[in-house]
């Protein structure tokens, strides 16, 4: 039976072999060992790798992929097909929810196009004119009387002042992910931004992509200001092509970089 060594495993699937190790503590690689110690793999752990990457395109956690390869290893191919076929449903049905609430972003931008489309050229400086100054369907429902975020204006100043543009700046550099959870999401971003071309910025950097990831790193920096709001994404859609800035704090650039590289 053919082995390979860790360096011509990560050649031939991929991976990079710092994931690779981290897929060994985590436990969904076990490899063997040479008498010298050095790790060795079949071409199971290829299948394998090639099922871990499936999975986790579907969006599956490590903690659930590890499960089903549990059972994929030992049980019957209708043991897997009743393990997986929930947690596939699962994320069907929250892939769907984030559709939705990317069609009303979506229908908002547009208004927000035609709006600035419709203004007539100015020397004049930028009043609140120039903000968009349509709402979306949940504002509108929530009526006048409710706070609501302040709309961007077209010059790049805030409406509602400057302390709820940079929220980011006061949060708390600290990150509630830990151990397992923070590696594993350190392991979704690099996945999600392979091959993306980069560009350093102030307090942080570019990464230019295909559009077609855009839902993916959405749905990521959602959950990522969750447990780390002191993080800045932002989003520009440009054709095919996504740019996605990352920014943070000074005393944030060891986690940034910890996720998405040097930013020099």
């Amino acid at each position: 039976m053919s082995t390979l060594r860790i360096s011509q495993l990560a050649e031939r699937t991929g991976f990079p072999a710092s994931t690779l190790r981290f897929y060994e503590g985590a436990g969904l690689l076990r490899p063997g060992r040479t008498a010298a110690g050095y790790r060795v793999y079949g071409e199971e752990s290829v299948e394998r790798l090639a099922f871990i990457r499936a999975a986790k395109n579907l969006g599956l956690p490590l903690e659930e992929i590890a499960e089903v390869l549990g059972v994929r290893a030992s049980g019957a191919c209708a043991e897997v097909r009743t393990k997986l076929r929930p947690r596939i449903a699962a994320r069907l049905v929250g892939s769907r929810e984030r559709v939705a609430e990317l069609g009303l972003l979506i229908a908002d931008l547009e208004r927000t196009l035609d709006h600035l489309d419709a203004l007539p050229d100015s020397g004049e400086p930028c009043t609140s004119d120039c903000c968009p100054g349509h709402p979306s369907p949940v504002e509108a429902e929530a009526g006048d009387g409710g706070d609501s975020e302040a709309a961007t204006c077209a010059c790049g100043g805030e409406a509602g002042g400057a302390d709820q543009a940079e929220r980011w700046r006061e949060a708390p550099v600290a990150c509630a992910l830990t151990g397992a959870a923070r590696e594993e999401r350190a392991e979704r971003w690099r996945e999600a931004v392979r091959g993306a071309v980069r560009l350093p910025l102030p307090e942080g950097l570019r990464l230019t992509l295909p559009a077609a990831r855009t839902a993916e790193l959405a749905a990521l920096a959602a959950e990522e200001q969750r447990c780390c709001p002191f993080f800045d994404f932002r989003l520009h859609l440009d054709g095919p092509e996504l740019h996605f800035e990352v920014r943070a704090p000074q005393e944030g650039t060891e986690v940034l970089e910890e996720l998405f590289g040097p930013c020099s």
